[in-house]
């Protein structure tokens, strides 16, 4: 019975080994059909990927066509679609939205010691059209103005607006560049300032202003300095902290008479209806108005050589002996006839006559 079943046992594992080949060959057979299916898969996987983009190329196609298209048709179209652009802003380079401050102009405005309050008025209207400025307190009269440079360092700024009174009667008004330079002296005339004068003219507060300068000072010398000096220290820097991206009223330079007359006007529409219209649109002052006399240009910063001195100038000193002069005319006029008179009088006079005591 051990021999029999030891016989089965061979019989058994010999048919094992028998069937073990074809047995191989079918799990080989199986094998390679389950990589011809991983790489079947793994091509329609590459090939679902390539559709996937092919598509989303083809959506991105269309959007941008679909954004094409209704300027295509309004180039095409002869009728206007919207409000047309007189002066092709839209297309213009300084206008695109910038958010920076680059033009990093600080102008320090303030005035010196013994202003009056009208001095003082005018000071602050000035302030209150720069948003840019920076202020400080009272110079004293006893410092030297190189002081002045100081201070501006101190505070960073690169122009200044300094008012100096004098007999509590005469303005002076400096303008310059700090450290280097140039500085101008004029004297300020006819002031006006926003409260004495009651215009109906208003604007924003820290609003940027139009600069405009009339034909003179693209022509005098002297007067194009004085222009590129003004547009730095007066012209708001765009997108600066404290001002307002809008241009809602004009800063207006006239030479006239030898002088320069400072204006500031609102720029307002003739009705409600024309707000962006720029062709309907009417200025209305504002103030304050005050006229310039130019003194002098210095070179550096309130020193240096002289490159201009106005001829025409006369100090408000000379002006008052003149007109005291004028004054004593009628009197000193009155006095000359008395002496005149009186010289006649001894001139025309008789000598004694030797017969005025004979007869008697």
């Amino acid at each position: 019975m051990v021999k029999k079943t030891q016989n089965k046992k061979r019989l058994n594992s010999g048919g094992n080994d028998a069937g073990g080949p074809a047995k191989a060959r079918k799990a080989g057979k199986a094998i390679d059909s389950d990589d011809d299916l991983g790489q079947d898969a793994k091509v329609t996987a590459k090939e679902l990927d390539l559709d996937a983009l092919k598509e989303a190329a083809a959506e991105q196609q269309a959007l941008e066509k679909e954004q094409e298209d209704p300027l295509a048709e309004a180039g095409n179209s002869s009728e206007p679609t919207g409000p047309a652009d007189p002066y092709l802003l839209a297309d213009a380079a300084y206008i695109q939205k910038d958010t920076r401050w680059r033009n990093k102009q600080r102008t320090l405005c303030f005035c010196s010691r013994g202003v009056t309050a009208r001095f003082r008025h005018l000071c602050d209207d000035i302030r209150k059209m720069l948003p840019h400025h920076k202020s400080e307190p009272k110079f004293e009269k006893r410092a030297s103005f190189n002081e002045i440079n100081e201070v501006c360092e101190l505070k960073s700024c690169n122009n200044v607006v300094f008012f100096e009174a004098r007999k509590r009667e005469d303005l002076y008004m400096w303008v310059g560049r700090v450290p280097s330079g140039p500085t101008m002296k004029f004297q300020v005339l006819n002031i006006h300032t926003t409260q004495e004068v009651k215009l109906a003219g208003n604007c924003l507060l820290g609003s940027r202003p139009i600069l405009y300068f009339d034909k003179h000072f693209g022509e005098l010398s002297f007067l194009k300095l004085i222009k590129g000096l003004f547009t730095q220290a007066f012209g708001t820097p765009r997108n600066h902290p404290k001002s307002k991206p809008f241009h809602d009223h004009v800063m207006c330079f006239y030479w006239l008479d030898k002088k320069i007359w400072f204006r500031h006007y609102q720029i307002t529409p003739e009705t409600p209806d024309n707000l962006n219209d720029p062709e309907k649109q009417v200025l209305t002052e504002i103030g304050p108005r005050f006229v310039l006399d130019p003194i002098r240009i210095f070179s550096g910063s309130f020193s240096g050589q002289t490159l201009y001195q106005n001829p025409n100038y006369f100090s408000p000193t000379a002006l008052r002996s003149h007109a005291k002069k004028l004054l004593r005319q009628p009197y000193v006029k009155k006095l000359e006839e008395k002496a005149d008179r009186k010289k006649r009088q001894k001139d025309n006079q008789l000598p004694p006559d030797p017969l005025q005591e004979a007869f008697i």
